[in-house]
């Protein structure tokens, strides 16, 4: 599968440490299973060429360390591109994006009404669970995985503004958060923060989040490196 091309600049931020075993177990197992990746987006990064006339705006503090300009999986190049296809081309969000494969999600994506997805970083899945319980999700657990990804889904593509103005939300999952903020970012649950928000993509908005909901357990962190 064709990832976002990461320039120099970008080698010392968080998400280009060593891939997960369970990660790269995941996409084994979707290969040998004939479940690869195909579509639009998926041999060369999407061209900006085909966003529309006025560039998507995001917003947030982790925006200015990800994809801009002529940079694949700048917002202009997802604009358009379905939401399975865009999250492979936002360097932060690979966990979450193995995560929706792993879950067979990628479809519910797409619903009739539009989509909002609140997308968990990398490093929000490390602080959560310990490499051994996130690898259970991803290979073995799949009810509670796709139970952990509707948390993250909310009926209706709702920009960063109207979820604000909302005042709160009702996850997939039938969870009703309180949702906060202004001034470019929005508090969620009084648990996390929106850190890029309003990734406008087919049927879809993508804001990216520093925290992930729902309530498993966290056995993340510092102590939550892969038992020996």
């Amino acid at each position: 599968m064709a990832r976002p091309v990461i320039t120099p600049r970008s080698r010392t931020f968080p998400w280009l440490r060593r891939r997960t075993a369970a990660l790269a177990a995941v996409a084994l197992s979707l290969v040998l299973a004939g479940t690869g990746c195909s579509g639009a987006g998926t041999t060369s990064p999407p061209a900006a060429g085909g966003a529309p006339n006025a560039a998507p705006v995001v917003s947030g503090p982790l925006c200015d360390l990800l994809p801009s300009g002529s940079d694949p999986g700048n917002p202009a190049a997802l604009a358009g591109q379905p939401a399975e296809v865009a999250l492979r081309w936002l360097p932060v969000l690979t966990t979450f994006e193995a995560a929706v494969r792993a879950s067979g999600m990628s479809a519910d994506l797409r619903g009739g009404s539009g989509m909002t997805i609140l997308a968990p970083t990398d490093d929000a899945f490390a602080a959560k669970f310990s490499e051994d319980d996130l690898d259970h999700l991803l290979l073995a657990d799949r009810d509670t995985l796709r139970g952990l990804l509707r948390e993250h889904l909310v009926a209706g593509s709702r920009s960063l503004s109207d979820l604000v103005a909302a005042g709160k939300v009702t996850t997939l999952a039938g969870t009703t958060m309180t949702v906060t903020g202004g001034g470019g970012s929005a508090r969620l649950a009084d648990r996390a923060d929106t850190v890029c928000a309003d990734y406008q993509v087919a049927g879809a908005r993508i804001h990216i989040i520093n925290h992930v909901l729902g309530d498993l357990p966290t056995t993340g962190g510092p102590g939550g490196h892969r038992a020996h």
